[in-house]
């Protein structure tokens, strides 16, 4: 991927890496899911976003691969990562940007977006419900659609703890993985790759062991109530097979001001991938209405 990288220094004395893709007035910066994971399963937005001119900035959060990974669970929780990416925001010298985030990237896009909307020109939330447990509801009303003994087999093991047995891992790969988080088959190589360098000190400290299982720090985070206090242009895309529920999407649609719903009918969690042409035209339609000055809610 080309592009030229910088290392932004944070206050706490750590470094956090970036790469801008193509030159253009409209910037977009990137919040990768995880927590713990990186851009890398997201590089197919610089296929689609620079070409069409935008300037699409990637960066690795905190304890993300290309960035510096400090062994200190105290620094994972959801406010010292909003700003962090203030500071990031402000090192890059972004003004009426455009903010990304997917998964917990769209968390970490809401809680900046109430904090900082001054700095926005534009807001997409990607694959994320409003509320954890919303998605805990979600994705356990996934789980019991499944034949009973798949279930009863991975309570087994969830209540032995037994989490990286190689069966139960195989487990969750068959039965929510490749059905919920991307339907592709293979994996895409990139997608392979972030997945490979996960830091999961980050993910069971904020998550928890699994997409099933959230007991991380994070788990009681709602903002249904605060969505009403987002006025910045918001799209809200996600994949109808998505480990969110559609209709949590679509409510947020209704509470945000100026809002967009999109719902990718062939994708799930990763939907850039599984649905990629559906979800780029989506972005795209987007930030060109919002330049051309002729958002408004559909």
């Amino acid at each position: 991927m080309n592009g030229k990288s910088r290392i932004i220094p944070l206050k706490e004395g750590f470094h956090v890496w970036t790469r801008q893709v193509g030159e253009s007035p409209i910037k977009l910066l990137l919040l990768h899911g995880g927590p713990g994971f990186n851009h890398e399963y997201l590089e197919c937005f610089a296929d689609f976003l620079p070409p069409e001119g935008v300037e699409l900035y990637f960066y690795d959060q905190l304890g993300s691969y290309f960035s510096d990974q400090p062994d200190d669970s105290s620094l994972w929780i959801d406010t010292r990562f909003r700003e962090e990416v203030e500071q990031v925001r402000s090192f890059l010298g972004l003004e009426s940007f455009y903010l990304c985030g997917q998964s917990w990237g769209g968390y970490l896009a809401i809680e900046y977006a109430l904090k900082y909307p001054s700095h926005l020109k534009g807001l997409v939330i990607s694959n994320m419900t409003a509320s954890i447990p919303a998605y805990v509801a979600s994705i356990q009303a996934l789980r019991n659609q499944l034949p009973e003994p798949i279930v009863s087999r991975m309570l087994e093991f969830e209540e032995r703890g037994d989490f990286e047995a190689e069966a139960y891992q195989e487990l969750v790969m068959e039965h929510l993985y490749k059905k919920h988080i991307c339907r592709l088959d293979p994996w895409p190589e990139a997608v392979r790759r972030g997945f490979a360098h996960a830091n999961m000190q980050v993910y069971n400290t904020m998550q928890g062991p699994n997409e099933f299982l959230v007991t991380g720090n994070f788990k009681d985070w709602d903002r249904f109530a605060d969505l009403k206090d987002i006025h910045t242009p918001t799209l809200l895309l996600s994949g109808r097979h998505d480990t969110m529920a559609p209709s949590d999407i679509e409510e947020m649609g209704r509470r945000i001001p100026a809002s967009r719903v999109a719902i990718c009918e062939a994708g799930s969690h990763l939907s850039m991938w599984d649905d990629q042409e559906t979800y780029f035209a989506h972005l795209l339609q987007f930030i060109r209405d919002v330049e051309a000055d002729r958002f408004n809610r559909d």
